[in-house]
């Protein structure tokens, strides 16, 4: 087994921020606690462990951040015992190649995607009776239980071993693109369902890679009586929000009087000031989270209004806090994806992804612009790294065998609207 992960080693941590910028390729090189190894085939980790054969994966941004040592040890999750070695790459289709004598209902030859093992193990991987109350209620991503992964490997690997009830089964009419955006496009639904708008709303989306322009389409799938608008910082990019969805694309210039003007609200600005807004969005999904987002969402946000906060910087952040006084916004987390309820229905929200795909609401036609076999692993992350120039929106490892790229589960071909 060919796997890529990340030990949590300070030392080696520390040597990686000291030296990337005189030299790039130390996250490669033996200072880093990036690691690209080739382990025999493990053991079935007790009787409920798959072992699996990866198809396709995406590369997420929170793996590069892993990857590139952008985690700041000091941030509260990195406190947390479970979080001590990182498999890179979760959002994968594998098919099912061994089953455990108590892994049932799955089955060799099942294509089956990743599903909470990212973060770790929880109360149901582990067996904990009774489960915390987040397990209870179907949140396993919130769990007061969580320790380390069960299995060995990750997405970006030929295959991996895991608990079977951290896979979730792939209906065979999705194709493998669209069984490997599953995952991206429900931390979309969840947040929005976080907070869904309101017929009539002005929403914000800040930023437009993968997870802000499958933002905009989970908007449009549950509240399609809105006004949307995107920021986003590259031209492709831009073109893409539109297509997404977006009624209003903002690429630049002065962003308070842009908002102001999108809203019909009021830009306030005085010196050494960012400025202030009044009257602004109802609702902001901000899929960038770093303190400079976090500090202008919360002032574009209308009084009374909800900021979601879909993207981290995983470092400490520096944000302007005074909006949720002074305006009573809301400030929410959106982490990963759960179940989520909607109009009287709660699902897990793959199922909701599932859905939306079948009806077309959500697509994933244009969104993939880029495909690496796993030994171009390092082209494939320089590419991710220089999408404001290569117009790179989703990125893939390709990890099947080449007979299978074009014959094996199809799926439709969904048009975008």
């Amino acid at each position: 087994m060919r796997t890529i992960y990340v030990e949590r080693t300070l030392p080696k941590m520390l040597a990686v921020k000291a030296l990337q910028r005189v030299w790039p390729g130390v996250v490669w090189s033996p200072f880093s606690p990036a690691c690209v190894a080739d382990l025999p085939d493990p053991p079935l980790p007790g009787p409920r462990g798959v072992r699996l054969r990866n198809r396709v994966c995406g590369i997420c941004a929170t793996d590069l951040s892993l990857l590139n040592v952008q985690v700041d040890p000091a941030i509260g999750p990195a406190a947390l015992p479970g979080n001590r070695l990182f498999y890179l790459g979760h959002e994968v289709v594998s098919d099912v190649v061994e089953v455990g004598a108590e892994a049932s209902p799955l089955a060799p030859g099942q294509r089956v995607v990743m599903d909470g093992r990212l973060t770790g193990s929880t109360c149901r991987t582990l067996g904990i009776e009774p489960p915390c109350p987040f397990c209870a209620n179907d949140q396993p991503n919130l769990c007061e239980h969580l320790g380390g992964v069960i299995g060995v490997g990750g997405g970006f690997s030929d295959g991996y071993t895991a608990d079977a009830r951290d896979v979730y089964p792939v209906p065979d009419d999705l194709s493998d693109d669209q069984a490997a955006m599953i995952e991206p496009m429900s931390i979309a639904v969840h947040a929005v369902l976080r907070c869904p708008p309101k017929p009539g709303d002005h929403v914000l989306v800040v930023g437009s890679g993968i997870i802000g322009l499958l933002t905009l389409q989970a908007v449009r799938a549950f509240a399609p009586g809105v006004h949307l608008t995107a920021l986003a910082r590259y031209p492709h990019q831009a073109e893409a929000a539109r297509k997404c969805g977006a009624q209003e694309v903002i690429t630049g210039g002065d962003l308070y009087l842009q908002m102001a003007r999108v809203t019909g609200g009021q830009a306030y600005q005085a010196p050494l000031n960012r400025g202030m807004l009044m009257g602004g969005f109802e609702v902001i999904y901000d899929c960038v989270g770093t303190g400079s987002t976090l500090s202008d969402s919360l002032r574009w946000a209308r009084a009374a209004g909800t900021v979601v906060m879909v993207g981290i910087d995983l470092s400490i952040l520096r944000v302007d806090l005074n909006p949720i006084w002074y305006a009573e916004v809301n400030l929410v987390g959106s982490r990963t994806h759960g179940s989520s309820e909607f109009a009287g229905k709660k699902q897990h929200d793959y199922a909701w992804v599932i859905d939306l795909q079948r009806r077309h609401e959500l697509w994933v036609d244009g969104l993939i612009t880029h495909r690496f076999p796993l030994a171009q692993y390092q082209q494939a992350v320089r590419t991710w790294e220089q999408k404001g120039r290569n117009g790179a929106i989703k990125i893939v490892f390709d990890l099947r065998p080449e007979e299978d790229h074009f014959s094996s589960h199809p799926g439709p071909s969904p048009a975008s609207p």
